[in-house]
């Protein structure tokens, strides 16, 4: 796999709610993570950056674009339609997940987030039914609105995205790209799946822009 920090400086932050990213309020959205975004490169004084994002992180780069246009030089998402998509989402219910002993997620989602939900899982796993549920928000006209480069990327087989949803996106974006992965869920990314291709698909098309 190739490594970006090799050509970029990378930044890796958690979430609020999710991680080791402790805050009061255990309310989040995309709209709040994604000002979040904003917030932390301000602090870190970056004017503007090429944006990454995967599953929640793909919408939360999504808001960046269109609310925040000015520091975004590029865009890649993994695993987002661009529109809410909804079905499955009472499977992720803590209440479904209990009477259903899904015991193994429970302790996977345990020891991800701990240190910011501060052992309260069933809030974090409700908040992220909210999410999945509604976000994102978005319009055709703000989607439309995006002009930086951007690639959006999907796995053949991820129930999220896919082709078809993937070719809309991109055809409300003006001159963006698109991939589709073969024989890929919705992680083609991960190492189980085609790394390889998507981290080189994903330099490839940052080496044609620049900040």
């Amino acid at each position: 796999m190739l490594d970006f920090q090799k050509n970029y400086a990378c930044y890796y932050p958690d979430f609020r709610g999710h991680g080791r990213t402790r805050c009061e309020n255990m309310e989040w959205n995309s709209t709040q993570l994604a000002k979040d975004i904003i917030d932390f490169m301000d602090v870190l004084h970056i004017p503007k950056a090429h944006l990454i994002g995967y599953s929640l992180g793909a919408n939360v780069a999504l808001y960046c674009a269109v609310d925040h246009p000015e520091r975004v030089a590029s865009l890649v998402t993994i695993g987002t339609s661009g529109f809410a998509e909804p079905a499955g989402v009472e499977e992720f219910e803590p209440e479904w997940l209990v009477e259903n002993g899904q015991q193994e997620l429970i302790e996977q989602m345990i020891e991800r987030h701990e240190e910011a939900h501060l052992g309260n899982w069933q809030e974090f796993m409700r908040q992220s039914a909210i999410e999945w549920r509604y976000y994102p928000q978005l319009t055709d006209e703000q989607l439309s609105g995006i002009r930086c480069p951007s690639l959006f990327i999907t796995g053949e087989h991820d129930p999220f995205a896919g082709e078809e949803k993937i070719q809309k996106l991109s055809s409300l974006v003006q001159g963006s790209q698109y991939l589709v992965v073969s024989d890929c869920s919705h992680r083609p990314h991960t190492v189980r799946e085609k790394p390889v291709l998507v981290n080189d698909s994903i330099l490839y098309f940052l080496s044609q822009t620049s900040i």
